[in-house]
């Protein structure tokens, strides 16, 4: 038996501290982060009121698929890591390791994301928070006092996480359900006042469709959190795959909800005027600039919502990695007290706390960057899902995404669509991101080809393939 399969063997385990309420939180929170706010008027004036909304329906739809597929992956194999250990079972180490770096990559960029979003969505509410010029972004003017915000909550947020996933847990349960009362207010609003002639146009034309569909990995992206905390949920496994469908559809239901209420507020030429435009929507409906803040404070709790989650995410991934030897093994050790992958959380952390230094221009490319890195993830497990299938009808599939046929035409189903969705971030097309967001997309994969050619070829996928390919590194090493 080789070193590094008996020092885990002996290490510490992770806690089961998450409830079933806790865990529906964390999959929904996951989801819902600040982009709702900020975004929802360019959807509109992008793809229409009908069209957004038709976008994000679509767009849950491809989720919902992936998210049949992830259940029953997940309710198989209960580990933290999620993609890494569908992967190296069906594909072996060098495939699972593509899968978990692109996910990683996508919660990263998020966890980021939230760190720019907090502060600016703070100086919406106090327009003189920014202080102290450092610098300039890309033409995004950078204050020490706005950076601070974020840094400051990003210290929270990762002492949160450090310190045991239910006292992040209980933080994400109490949050979600304060969002969830501003959205209702919010739908009050628009029922008891919104109009629906403020919603035209209904609908654009197909270029502004694909604008907003592209999108939907960077929404979306969080259910598949799920999975990485898989073992530390309270849940039998088939109530853990049917959560991940559960709480994809609910996240659909937030986004047409926010468009449809939006939109009925004002006139999209002031729509268009409007930083924050569900925010100024929900002032204008009440008809007061206090109920504008309550929506924020509605942006906030989504904004840690979806922080808590990604940062979990992230952190379980790199650990699975870590402790596979994908990635240096100080990344798979958990806290001997905490039970939490304390390096992992600390590493990602420390990304986010630099994040707010290089402005509010971050916003927008990172809504991108990782997108295309989540859809091939998402890619790669509808592929092993339909090889395990095949090459192993006897596993125990707790919760199925469909018997027989069915279940692969799911799968089939997933392949085409997430393959379909990973085409728009091609460069031409009509919905292809920002430069930037290329680069910065680039930059992570040029850094993950570095760790990919450290891994031995040869490792079969398999039951086994984890611990065989632990022997082989540590075979090299001597």
């Amino acid at each position: 038996m080789s070193t590094d399969v008996q020092d885990r063997e002996a290490a510490p385990e992770f806690k089961k501290a998450l409830s079933a309420l806790d865990s529906y939180a964390l999959g929904f929170g996951a989801m819902i982060g600040f982009g709702w706010v900020v975004l929802t008027g360019g959807w509109i004036e992008d793809g229409g009121t009908l069209g957004a909304a038709l976008a994000m329906v679509a767009g849950g739809l491809i989720m919902s698929v992936v998210g049949l597929v992830y259940g029953e992956m997940t309710a198989a194999m209960p580990k933290a890591g999620g993609e890494h250990h569908y992967l190296m079972r069906g594909l072996g180490a060098r495939w699972s390791f593509i899968g978990s770096w692109g996910i990683t990559g996508g919660y990263m960029t998020i966890v980021a994301f939230e760190a720019v979003a907090l502060p600016r969505t703070i100086e919406y509410i106090a327009p003189g928070i920014s202080r102290i010029p450092l610098w300039s972004v890309f033409d995004s003017q950078v204050t020490l006092t706005w950076a601070l915000i974020g840094s400051v909550a990003a210290l929270a947020i990762t002492a949160l996480n450090y310190v045991g996933i239910k006292a992040a847990g209980l933080t994400q349960t109490f949050v979600v359900l304060f969002l969830l009362l501003v959205g209702v207010v919010l739908a009050f609003g628009s029922a008891t006042r919104g109009s629906i002639e403020h919603m035209e146009p209904f609908f654009t034309d197909a270029r502004g469709l694909f604008t907003v569909l592209i999108v939907v990995p960077f929404l979306f992206v969080g259910f598949d959190v799920i999975p990485q905390a898989s073992e530390e949920l309270r849940m039998e496994p088939r109530g853990i795959g049917r959560l991940i469908v559960v709480s994809v559809l609910i996240a659909t239901l937030w986004y047409v909800l926010t468009i449809v209420t939006t939109s009925s507020s004002m006139p999209l030429d002031r729509l268009r005027e409007s930083d924050l435009a569900t925010a100024d929507a929900m002032g204008t409906l009440f008809g007061s600039p206090v109920m504008a803040n309550v929506l924020i404070a509605g942006g906030i709790a989504g904004i840690l919502t979806s922080w808590i989650a990604m940062l979990i995410g992230a952190s379980r991934l790199l650990f699975a990695m870590g402790r596979s030897g994908m990635l240096p093994s100080w990344f798979g050790r958990l806290h001997p007290r905490f039970q939490t992958p304390g390096n992992a959380i600390l590493f990602v952390g420390a990304l986010s706390m630099i994040a707010p230094f290089f402005g509010e221009g971050m916003l927008s490319w990172l809504v991108d960057s990782g997108s295309p890195s989540i859809v091939l993830a998402y890619l790669l497990v509808c592929v092993v899902f339909l090889v395990l299938r095949r090459r192993e009808p006897g596993m125990e599939r707790p919760f199925l995404a469909g018997r027989g046929r069915l279940g692969v035409a799911v799968g089939v189903a997933g392949v085409v669509l997430t393959a379909g969705l990973l085409s728009l971030y091609i460069p031409g097309m009509p919905a292809s991101i920002h430069p930037v967001s290329y680069l910065l997309c680039a930059l992570w994969w040029v850094l993950g080809f570095v760790f990919l050619a450290r891994i031995p070829r040869g490792i079969a996928p398999g039951e086994h393939a984890e611990e065989e390919l632990l022997a082989e590194l540590d075979r090299r090493r001597r």
